[in-house]
């Protein structure tokens, strides 16, 4: 599944967001697209899982186009 998240400016947003999808879900794959502010992650968990946890880190995602 692929996230767009407008907030992920720098490095230390990509850490963060890196961080609160593990903690949803220890054994995802996660590539993070800073200059796109795109996130990959490859999961069985419900996207929902992750745009909730996301969200409540401060960092509101959607869908990303593509």
């Amino acid at each position: 599944m692929k996230l767009h998240i407008d907030g992920m400016t720098c490095g230390g947003c990509a850490r963060s967001v890196t961080a609160t999808i593990k903690d949803v879900d220890a054994a995802a794959s996660v590539e993070i697209e800073l200059p796109t502010k795109q996130v990959n992650i490859t999961s069985t968990l419900p996207v929902e899982r992750f745009t909730r946890a996301l969200d409540e880190a401060g960092f509101p995602a959607r869908p990303a186009n593509g």
